[in-house]
């Protein structure tokens, strides 16, 4: 076990994990100068197109020291995004060790600081890592002060690397055998083992990664999951080193793969823990927690016929990606679609684009919304997300929304625009903490309704891009919250009804009913598109009817001839109204929406 160094590498999005990983992994001699490319671990096209890690990956590797030992090296590469902490989480668990990356030119940012406390928690030993020295920009001595200030590392223990060009790889695997420390266990004691992630392959089902806490499994042994209550037996299992090499055993410290006949994702649980079925562990790996599904959205076909490639496609990635919840839902404007929840908006962003992308599916997606508690005035309590189930207003007492504790790391001349901007998200409470000179921390406390749609975007635009954001849920608070209805020619359209604070409600309307009369096309006669709170309207936008002139084959005679043909035209129009069904073409779900969702 002394032989054994288990670590993975956190930082925040965008500070150069994934191009660390490939260095560390060519120095170690993983992979032929042929079969490299950029971002091994990311196996997906959106990861490596987009630049972010979103699935964490492991590589066992082989490295000679310097002082002729010959060194196991189990990497985890894991995400940045706050949306996938909970992979970070599960990573952390399977590790004794982590590389604290922090970009050399941008500092300590707010994912970082996110990502140690969570290293904290799980008692890691942190080894701190300077990447990006070779831009024109990079400031190492402003970073070291940051990392002893913001972290309260040894900055001087920080190695400086390029993770680009090579520089400090090799200090850098020399760094990780000296510091960090080997796996501790007794082999001999009743199996455990962590389950920290798993993939579907199409011929051998789930593929588990797993880290041996304690104990020794071998082949054709039956595993039992405590948590998912589930026995398989093992057909394989081994080292992942990019390709699966199959061993006889794996034993306490080390990392590696199952292939147990496992046929879904859904079937068992990331997190759990594996022991064996003749001889039990008392208890399980402490420091479980299931993903939470915190942001809610219905995905309906673009063409009605495309709904069982929708099911199926949900079908397949549910099975790689055990965070995707969905169940049936229908529209009366857009029919069947499936009522979805996510970990958060990028995880939405990255499901439609693989839905799009991997399935050649054309998709309407409605307004994201977080998960409310109401109390009804019976004394029962329900949660609801979906504006279909919104109760009669009559019938509520209270009602309370999430709360989230954000953290916007800023440089300081931005304070007073980020401070306004929170505010406009009805923010609660903000304290300052300076950092180092010239970097502020502003913390606040803010409903997570008001994150979704636009704040990300607008924090990078106010900050030229150097505002960091991080936020964790806290609690559920009071509120005001309204549904709101769109009428098309007084008839409610129920996939654009939406939940949203009575304070917003109107500005909200107004968008809508814009978009809307742009997007549909004009009638013989008038259409009116109102928001509406129950019977009183808050938003108008009128499209105007098609005009004919009914008085052009007059060629004289009294002005009552004109008058009785301009009558009889406004009755035709009037009973065209009456009788008359509005077309509202898919275009204008997917324009209302979009805008918003910018």
């Amino acid at each position: 076990m002394k032989h054994i160094r288990n670590f993975c590498i956190i930082a925040h999005i965008d500070h150069g994990k994934s191009t660390l990983a490939d260095r560390l992994i060519q120095a170690c001699g993983g992979v032929s100068q042929r079969e490299f490319h950029d971002q091994l671990l990311d196996s997906m096209d959106i990861e490596r197109e987009r630049g972010i890690t979103i699935k964490s990956n492991s590589v066992t590797l082989s490295y000679r020291a310097a002082d002729g030992e010959e060194y196991l090296l189990n990497l985890i590469d894991t995400p940045g995004h706050v949306d996938f902490s909970h992979e970070v989480r599960r990573s952390l668990m399977a590790c004794d060790g982590a590389l604290i990356v922090v970009d050399a030119s941008q500092g300590v940012e707010a994912q970082t600081v996110a990502n140690l406390y969570l290293a904290l928690e799980y008692d890691l030993t942190l080894l701190p890592v300077i990447n990006k020295i070779d831009l024109p920009a990079a400031d190492v001595d402003r970073v070291r002060e940051e990392i002893d200030a913001d972290l309260g590392l040894d900055p001087f223990a920080a190695i400086p690397v390029s993770a680009k060009t090579g520089v400090g790889i090799d200090e850098l695997l020399a760094g990780i055998v000296a510091h960090l420390p080997p796996p501790q266990g007794d082999p001999e004691a009743p199996l455990k083992a962590l389950v920290f992630d798993a993939h579907f392959d199409t011929y051998r089902g789930v593929i588990l990664q797993v880290r041996v806490t304690q104990g020794t499994l071998k082949t054709g042994e039956t595993i039992h999951f405590m948590h998912a209550g589930r026995d398989y037996k093992v057909d394989e299992l081994g080292y992942n080193q990019l390709k699966l090499i199959p061993k006889k055993q794996l034993s306490v410290g080390e990392v590696g793969y199952i292939v147990a006949g496992v046929k879904s994702v859904q079937d068992i649980e990331i997190g759990d823990t594996l022991t064996l079925l003749s001889r039990q562990a008392t208890e399980p790996i402490p420091g479980y927690k299931k993903a939470r599904q915190v942001v809610f959205s219905s995905i309906y076909p673009m063409s009605t016929d495309e709904y069982q490639d929708l099911t199926k496609a949900l079908e397949k990635l549910a099975i790689n990606d055990a965070a995707l919840t969905f169940e049936k839902d229908s529209s009366a404007a857009l029919g069947f679609g499936f009522r979805c929840g996510f970990l958060g908006l990028l995880h939405l962003d990255v499901i439609q684009e693989r839905l799009q992308r991997e399935f050649d599916l054309g998709l309407v997606i409605s307004a994201p919304s977080v998960k409310y508690k109401l109390k009804l005035r019976g004394g029962t309590t329900i949660d609801v997300d979906n504006p279909s189930y919104w109760p009669d207003p009559t019938e509520i007492e209270a009602t309370t929304e999430p709360y989230i504790r954000a953290s916007i790391l800023i440089p300081e001349e931005y304070v007073g625009p980020v401070m306004d901007l929170c505010r406009e998200h009805r923010s609660e409470s903000q304290t300052m903490n300076y950092l180092s000179a010239g970097r502020v921390e502003v913390t606040s406390e803010m409903p997570l309704g008001e994150v979704l749609f636009d704040f990300y975007g607008k924090l990078k635009m106010i900050t030229r891009g150097y505002g960091s954001f991080d936020y964790e849920q806290i609690e559920y608070r009071q509120t005001d919250i309204v549904k709101v209805d769109i009428l098309v020619n007084k008839e409610p359209v129920d996939a654009l009804s939406y939940l949203v604070h009575r304070d917003k409600s109107r500005t909200r309307a107004l968008h809508y009913c814009e978009q809307l009369a742009e997007a549909i096309p004009r009638h013989q006669f008038k259409i009116p598109i109102q928001g509406a709170i129950g019977g009183t309207i808050i938003a108008r936008s009128t499209i105007q009817p098609f005009r004919k002139d009914v008085t052009a084959k007059l060629y004289g005679g009294d002005v009552t001839r004109k008058n009785k043909l301009l009558e009889k035209q406004k009755k035709g129009k009037a009973k065209m109204k009456q009788f008359g069904s509005v077309n509202i073409p898919q275009k204008a779900f997917v324009s209302v929406l979009r805008a918003d969702k910018d």
